[in-house]
């Protein structure tokens, strides 16, 4: 891998992680259609490495809102309350949330690995990812604000999350669908989406890491592949920024038609090449 493949996947998991249309096939059908042939020990480190990028991003970005969660979860369970103050309900809720993908991740680890070797699957899921955007927004009724969530919308909102896990199934794009479908505001489903990567990109990384650290000769790899962590983290603060105001008042037809555009391009070059 070069500084600027590097670069160029780094920027693209940054754009792609929050905006809805799946970072993870992004990082598999970019290489494939410009017939890149990246080194399986190599790519496995940087795509570890821009996802802890993107972990940062987030966690920078709602940081205050972290805070202001931690502590009245932690108020909560002193006063044997710990659903009376929203923020406190918002904590545990983002912690339902995650239980769906933490255990399909861990129940299907295999059948995942698979699936990011297979570009023509990862881009029939996008389109997935296109049609599950274009359905929430056309028959959602976008009325509800963030602090009127419940736990029955997190666990379904978590299992929309557990459908992501696959590539092409864009995490942001399921799971703000997933609110969408309960009747949140476009901002406040975006907004609950991104705090609830939180808990699932942590385990995840972790997890990596501790393969990261067994792979032979890491520290020649590091110079590189740290371009693309660079570039996750600031692009991936940038586009959470821009999409939160985005989404106030725009559609999410146009992420729709997007994903189903790669899609269908890559099954095309697919069937060509």
């Amino acid at each position: 891998m070069t500084f600027l493949q590097s670069l160029i996947l780094g920027v693209i998991q940054g754009l792609t992680e929050f905006i809805p249309v799946s970072s993870s096939a992004h990082l598999v059908l970019v290489p494939f259609i410009l017939n890149w042939t990246l080194d399986p020990t190599k790519a496995f480190i940087f795509d570890v490495l821009v996802q802890l990028g993107t972990l940062a991003a987030v966690i920078a970005y709602f940081w205050k809102d972290l805070v202001a969660i931690f502590k009245a979860v932690i108020a909560g369970i002193r006063s044997k309350k710990p659903l009376e103050q929203a923020n406190s309900r918002l904590g545990w809720f983002i912690v339902l949330a995650t239980i769906p993908a933490g255990l399909g991740g861990l129940l299907l680890k295999s059948k995942v690995e698979a699936a990011f070797s297979s570009p023509v699957l990862t881009a029939v899921l996008l389109f997935v990812t296109a049609l599950m955007l274009a359905l929430a927004e056309i028959f959602s009724r976008k009325e509800r604000e963030l602090e009127k969530v419940s736990w029955l919308d997190a666990l379904g909102i978590g299992f929309f999350q557990l459908l992501a896990i696959f590539p092409g199934i864009s995490r942001s794009g399921a799971t703000i669908s997933g609110g969408l479908s309960r009747g949140l505001k476009r901002e406040a489903a975006a907004r609950f989406s991104f705090l609830m990567s939180i808990p699932i990109m942590l385990a995840a990384g972790l997890v990596s890491v501790l393969d990261l650290v067994k792979v032979p000769d890491l520290g020649r790899f590091l110079p590189v592949l740290s371009i693309g962590f660079i570039a996750a983290l600031v692009i991936g603060y940038l586009s959470i920024r821009w999409l939160l105001k985005f989404v106030r008042s725009h559609s999410m037809i146009p992420f729709a038609i997007y994903c189903a555009v790669v899609s269908v391009l890559t099954i095309f070059i697919a069937y060509f090449r």
